[in-house]
């Protein structure tokens, strides 16, 4: 792999018989080992992909990036050094459904990679735009946000140093996802599988279906119980939904 794919893709689990690969984007503020797990249950049958922003763990000496358009340009350029030796799929959560959102755009409209499916998760359709301004707020207003979500353990918060290295990068993601408008140009024609919590303040279940305007291929969506990360409550039957789709076959849970 090229250094470009080092830098910005994580394959904990390598699976070079795997039917199909999946790169994972991560939530704002989030980083490439949240999807440890999952990566861990899908092997040898998927192959995962755990892409890493700049900014944050080995790569917290980079700066941030600001602008989902030119996150996903460079994720895409990271992609492209993949050999094209399987089928390739996208997930993402939040923030990470947006730029795997963008991404597709770019893998099928650039390089004529139509992706296997694009799974987005607790995020709304690119269409239905909400007035948000987190970013601009001052540090308190940020931690107040991350702990209305419940991503973030408020004890963590609650420590001098921790706040000081997650901040900068959740204003950073936070000031990227919302000033985030979708450009023109052609959708990613392929299949699309929604995923979202009932009671997610961001993300209404109309919201969450709206994302039928983006593809012609069949869009399924997937309701859970939970709030903005149901997921971590229900990884185990995010997995089996993200199995069966990609191999035909569910993925045993753990005993």
């Amino acid at each position: 792999m090229s250094d470009a794919g080092d830098l910005w893709l994580r394959r904990y689990h390598p699976a070079p018989d795997a039917r199909v690969r999946l790169v994972c984007f991560p939530h704002a503020g989030g980083s490439a080992s949240g999807y440890y797990t999952m990566s861990a249950r899908l092997a040898p049958d998927v192959e995962v992909l755990a892409v890493q922003y700049p900014g944050r763990q080995d790569r917290r000496r980079e700066p941030p990036v600001t602008d989902i358009a030119d996150l996903a340009g460079r994720v895409f350029e990271a992609l492209a050094q993949e050999p094209p030796d399987r089928p390739l799929a996208l997930f993402g959560h939040s923030m990470g459904a947006t730029v795997a959102y963008e991404v597709a755009r770019l893998l099928a409209h650039r390089s004529g990679v139509r992706p296997h499916t694009l799974f987005v998760s607790g995020r709304r359709a690119p269409s239905r735009v909400r007035p948000e301004n987190v970013h601009a707020g001052d540090d308190d207003g940020v931690l107040a946000e991350l702990e209305r979500l419940s991503g973030t353990d408020a004890r963590l918060l609650r420590d001098p140093e921790l706040r000081e290295l997650i901040l900068p990068v959740v204003r950073a993601d936070y000031t990227a996802i919302e000033r985030y408008r979708r450009r023109p140009g052609p959708e990613p024609g392929c299949p699309i599988v929604v995923l979202v919590g009932d009671a997610d303040p961001l993300t209404t279940i109309d919201e969450a279906r709206a994302w039928a305007g983006h593809s012609e291929a069949p869009v399924h969506v997937r309701v859970f119980a939970g709030g903005h990360f149901y997921i971590e409550d229900h990884l185990d039957a995010v997995v089996e939904v993200l199995a069966e789709r990609l191999t035909g076959s569910p993925v045993p849970r753990d005993v």
